[in-house]
């Protein structure tokens, strides 16, 4: 069983599938569950405090930004 954490909420997942197209395929549900679970997790991370400024990130990724 997934952590509570990892849980998504049924409303906002079929929110998010009533404004798919009529016709999909199980890749676009699965990659529309991923990026729903991505954007819950990034949210909790915010409201945990685990964030950064701007400048921290540029500093914490300067060897990707050159």
């Amino acid at each position: 069983m997934a952590k509570q954490t990892d849980l998504l909420d049924k409303k906002t997942v079929l929110k998010s599938i009533r404004n798919m197209p009529d016709k999909f395929s199980v890749d676009d549900v699965v990659d529309r569950m991923m990026l729903l679970s991505a954007i819950e997790e990034g949210l909790a991370d915010v409201k945990a405090g685990r964030t950064m400024t701007l400048a921290e990130a540029k500093k914490h990724f300067a060897k990707w930004l050159k």
